[in-house]
Order: C-alpha cells, then structure tokens, then sequence
C-alpha cells in the first residue's frame, strides 16, 4: 500500500466501496463497466486525491479499492463517483433510460464501506475475481 502525500500530512486511507444498481437492475456488461472505467480516471484527474486502485463489477454492482485523503469524507467521495457517472452512462447508453424511466439516477441511494487495513491483498483479489463464474458459489480463500 503506497504512502500518499497533502501538503501538510502524509497518509495511507484506503477504503472498499461497494455501489448497488437501483431495484438491482442488472445492467453492468463490459462496454457499460469499460465506459464507467473511463469516468473513474476524469474523476481522478478532477480530484487528484483520489485513487481507485482497483475496480471490478458483477452485473448489479461494483466493487471498487479507493484510496481518499484524510481531508474528504468517504460519504462526499461516493457521491462524486455516483453523479458522475449516473447521468454520463444515462446519456452514452440511451436503453438504460428506458430501463431507470421517471429517475436520473442509475444508482441505489445507499453503499457498503469498510476501511482496508492489513488485508489489502485479500480485497484487492475478491474484487479482481468479482463478476467470475465458478462452481456454484464463490471461493473466498483467507
């Protein structure tokens, strides 16, 4: 885990962020994550701070390794990723309209946090398997 630098502190705050399509619609495919993928990277160069070490997606949600400086709040960060990225995929993606009518958004109002502290490597391999078929459940090795 890097070590990141503001001008007056240097910390190392990395959450898991796990966002739920609205009515669990399942609308994530390649194109749409590939597309949302590209959305992450205009928010890093926007807000510098933050970092998203690793994204990955099953088809109603996405799970995602970020790295917020101590002077945001995970709640505020959420909200950035979410309104930029519900009314560009909208836009980009015209079936999703018909899909989410009568609402701007495309995202449940809710989320799932946890910080990450020693277990890095453990979450940064459940989110890279996420969305991956195996024999009926899923393997999750400690």
């Amino acid at each position: 885990m890097p070590i990141y630098r503001l001008s007056h502190c240097l910390y190392q705050c990395e959450y898991h962020i796990v966002i739920v399509t609205k009515y669990r619609k399942k609308i994530f495919d390649k194109g749409i994550f590939s597309y949302f993928d590209t959305k992450l990277a205009e928010i890093t160069s926007h807000y510098p701070p933050i970092q998203f070490i690793e994204v990955n997606h099953d088809k109603d949600h996405i799970h995602m390794l970020v790295s917020i400086p101590p002077t945001m709040s995970v709640g505020k960060v959420v909200g950035i990723i979410k309104q930029n990225t519900a009314k560009q995929i909208k836009k980009k993606f015209p079936f999703i309209k018909d899909v989410y009518w009568g609402t701007d958004s495309i995202w449940s109002e809710g989320y799932f946090v946890t910080t990450v502290g020693k277990n890095e490597a453990m979450i940064k391999k459940y989110i890279i398997d996420q969305g991956k078929k195996d024999s009926g459940q899923t393997l999750f090795s400690v």
